[in-house]
């Protein structure tokens, strides 16, 4: 191996990907087992797109009431991953602690603006001036 290159812990190629599919599905396992707005925002998605598939007059309307709900789970995640980080470094209170959190706070306020966005267009498009 010459200067700079680093082994990769979870190795390369294939055995990479199947290392890679197990740490997701951990990470989902995890998120589901101890984050409640996890398993909320999952049943809100999973609601929606069942929702979205009679709501939705083209596959565009579909996709602009699912994305974001996805996304919303994605945000999520990578809240409880900030809120886990700092709580890794310390139990004590921070200024900088808050501010993580409440910027991973923030993003997933902004993503349920969004879901709300997406769900009133297609609703006042579909319903209201049809």
């Amino acid at each position: 191996m010459s200067h700079g290159q680093h082994v990769k812990p979870n190795g390369s190629g294939i055995g990479r990907i199947i290392k890679a599919t197990k740490c997701s599905f951990d990470g989902l396992v995890s998120a589901w087992r101890d984050e409640a707005a996890f398993r909320q925002e999952m049943l809100m998605a999973v609601i929606g797109t069942a929702l979205a598939c009679w709501l939705a007059q083209s596959i565009n309307q579909w996709l602009l009431l699912v994305i974001p709900l996805m996304a919303l789970l994605v945000v999520e995640i990578f809240n409880s991953a900030i809120e886990a980080a700092i709580d890794r470094i310390g139990a004590e209170i921070h200024p900088l602690s808050k501010k993580a959190k409440d910027l991973g706070s923030s993003a997933v306020f902004i993503t349920l603006l969004i879901i709300a966005l997406c769900w009133g267009s297609v609703l006042y498009q579909n319903y209201l001036v049809g």
